[in-house]
């Protein structure tokens, strides 16, 4: 990999989403090549060789599926590989827990289970405290409609989920169908599973909040962005009040 008058910093964040996949190499060796960059000769010593016989023989691990999808929602607040929740959906149909697709096949009035990556919260001023959630897993969105009286008995688990299901009775009017919510349940830890700890020293961009500015100032240090790593990968919803 030859550095194109692009900043080292620029060529880091490019190879941890997984920029340089098309040139064949994949995030993990390209974050290697990037930073091989740094020990290139300068001064006296610039146009020498510096490679070392033993790098060719170094055999990186390859990042499994779900590594991969951690470090693109970290990197870019998506990923086309896969969605999060189908590395857990074994768990969650243990659990009796439908895809939102399954919601499809639900009769209306019958109890269901739904869970997925929190949106959208709404509490809109004409609803009379009534809250609107968007959820979301591998298979679509499902709409959730909160009342007052269990938004308070389940504030906690509503606005601090990021992974967030419910029990209730699916009511479908025409095309539209929604969840009406009579239980709420975090299960955030489920993703843990998603996460891997970064051992590295490359900065790695954690995803903000969908409703705020980017965590990182313009002038962008290296160290500076290493610590203003956040601890979590995935972002929280949008609210309105």
């Amino acid at each position: 990999m030859r550095n194109a008058g692009i900043s080292q910093a620029t060529l880091e964040r490019l190879a941890d989403a997984d920029a340089f996949r098309s040139l064949g190499l994949d995030r993990r060796k390209a974050l290697w090549e990037v930073s091989a960059l740094q020990d290139r000769p300068i001064g006296l010593f610039e146009g020498q060789t510096n490679t070392d016989p033993a790098e060719g023989q170094i055999s990186l691990p390859l990042m499994t599926e779900a590594e991969h999808v951690v470090h693109d929602y970290a990197s870019t607040a998506l990923s086309l590989k896969a969605h999060p929740l189908s590395f857990v959906r074994e768990q969650l149909s243990l659990l009796n827990i439908r895809s939102a697709k399954e919601l499809d096949d639900v009769k209306d009035g019958a109890s269901v289970k739904v869970s997925g990556l929190v949106l959208v919260r709404q509490r809109p001023g004409t609803a009379g405290g009534v809250c609107f959630i968007t959820i979301e897993d591998e298979t679509g969105f499902s709409n959730l409609v909160i009342f007052q009286g269990l938004f308070e008995k389940y504030r906690r688990e509503i606005l601090g989920a990021k992974l967030l299901m419910v029990e209730g009775k699916l009511q479908r009017e025409g095309s539209v169908t929604h969840v009406i919510v009579r239980q709420c349940f975090d299960l955030t830890k489920l993703l843990q599973a998603n996460k891997t700890q970064h051992t590295n020293k490359l900065p790695l961009q954690t995803l903000s909040r969908a409703d705020e500015r980017s965590p990182f100032p313009v002038k962008n240090k290296r160290a500076q962005i290493r610590n203003n790593i956040q601890e979590e990968m995935f972002p929280k919803a949008r609210n309105f009040k």
